[in-house]
């Protein structure tokens, strides 16, 4: 039996993921629903692995990513930026409007474009540390977004610590799972280069989407 083309797997993805994508980070469930400190760990979980934009821009960064040491930096440096603005907004040492979330969702997707079209067009990467950390400051509004839904209250230290702990947790499962298959593909550098641009094609239009629904409301 002929295999199933790969590019119509990512095709089909995108084109699931796509509306879920455009509001990934309303809160779906009460306040009340989320039980002590586990609940939060499971909640963070939960969203990250249904934050298909925060997902796909990891897959943009580590599609070019390079060595284990260096695939190891590119995911440190996103961790601390995410978790830095996603702090700072919960404790509320800086407040993000309501225009101003539309418009750091709009610039989550930007990000999977910026990087789509850096995997296209440049032949090496050795800025992408700085360049991940930069815009994971940018999704830490979004995760923050998501945790300010909530009306925290008294809790907010307990939900940010066990919320962030979830995003880590489901974001270390995916990049687990993602970077030996990525591994094997760089071993054959022809098949890598199609799989680098048939993919990088499909993300940026998927984060051109994104970013035009979301700045438009």
């Amino acid at each position: 039996m002929k295999p199933f083309p790969a590019a119509r797997v990512v095709l089909l993805a995108l084109v699931l993921l796509g509306p879920a994508a455009v509001h990934a980070h309303e809160v779906e469930v009460a306040p009340a629903a989320v039980d002590g400190f586990a609940g939060w760990v499971g909640e963070g979980i939960r969203h990250i692995l249904a934050g298909a934009d925060h997902l796909l821009f990891l897959f943009a960064v580590l599609l070019v990513g390079g060595s284990l040491r260096r695939i190891l930096l590119l995911v440190t440096s996103f961790t601390l930026a995410h978790s830095l603005t996603l702090a700072v907004t919960s404790l509320g040492w800086w407040t993000l409007s309501a225009r101003g979330t539309r418009w750091a969702e709009a610039a989550i997707a930007a990000s999977i474009l910026y990087m789509a079209l850096e995997n296209l067009l440049l032949r090496r990467h050795g800025h992408r540390a700085g360049l991940t950390f930069l815009f994971g400051l940018v999704h830490g509004l979004g995760f923050a977004s998501v945790l300010s839904g909530y009306g925290l209250g008294d809790s907010v230290v307990v939900a940010l610590v066990g919320f962030n702990l979830g995003v880590e947790l489901g974001q270390a499962v995916v990049v687990a799972l993602l970077v030996p298959v990525l591994r094997i593909v760089q071993r054959r550098p022809r098949l890598h280069s199609k799989v680098v641009r048939l993919s990088s094609i499909c993300l940026a239009g998927a984060g051109l989407y994104w970013m035009v629904a979301r700045a438009v409301g």
